[in-house]
């Protein structure tokens, strides 16, 4: 579903990326691993289209997707959860869901995300402005599935929640792979990453440097997270 070859990107002089590939297939998770700085984030925005000073290929269900904007990026499918939600403070929980347009063949009903999401159900004529962190999560992440995006991208989803919330989002994953809708995740917490995750590429200053499945994140499981600072 997604194919990465030679991504670079810049900020002004600064490369933050380099010659970065990867590969996600349908129905798999796959985690980008690094310490802060390492260019998760950005390389995630260069699969969006929201970061122009860039070079290499990025393949979208067989499409090389070149110079395409973000919107049509979307259209085509590419879900996007960033790390700051990206949601609407003024709209509903309900409006939020409901403005996107529909983008993909299975999209979620609002009846799925609320049996998925209860407390989004409860909340859902709520402002965005008077939901909890974790909340707006929720709605971010339920917000792609109801358009129906055929790829996840999802930017630190656990990050500041309670593990309550966690095993949530874990579990909404979780099914989500179920359904052959791949994701690729930034995850900082390495458990939570190898409880959801087929494969997972970490990256330093910029560059992959090492591809492992959850076999070899267990066996090498102290050295990451030292080299984490976790």
């Amino acid at each position: 579903m997604l194919r990465v070859s030679g991504l670079s990107a810049w900020y002004g002089q600064a490369q933050v990326v380099r010659d970065a590939s990867l590969e996600v297939r349908a129905g798999e998770v796959v985690t980008l691993v690094g310490r802060n700085g390492a260019g998760k984030t950005t390389l995630l925005r260069c699969l969006m289209g929201l970061h122009r000073a860039m070079r290499g290929t990025v393949e979208f269900a067989g499409t090389d997707l070149g110079p395409m904007p973000p919107h049509r990026r979307a259209r085509m499918g590419m879900g996007y959860v960033p790390d700051d939600r990206g949601i609407y403070a003024t709209l509903t929980v309900e409006e939020n869901l409901t403005l996107p347009p529909v983008v993909g063949p299975d999209p979620w009903p609002l009846d799925r995300v609320y049996s998925s999401f209860p407390v989004l159900a409860k909340r859902r004529r709520f402002p965005g402005t008077k939901l909890s962190g974790g909340e707006q999560q929720m709605l971010a992440i339920a917000r792609v599935l109801r358009m129906g995006a055929r790829l996840l991208l999802c930017d630190e989803p656990t990050e500041g929640l309670s593990p309550l919330l966690v095993q949530l989002i874990g579990d909404i994953l979780r099914e989500v792979k179920a359904h052959g809708v791949p994701v690729l995740l930034i995850e900082q917490n390495l458990h939570f990453a190898s409880s959801v995750a087929d494969r997972h590429y970490l990256l330093a200053q910029g560059q992959v440097v090492d591809a492992m499945d959850n076999v070899q994140v267990q066996a090498r499981e102290h050295e990451l997270l030292e080299y984490l600072g976790i």
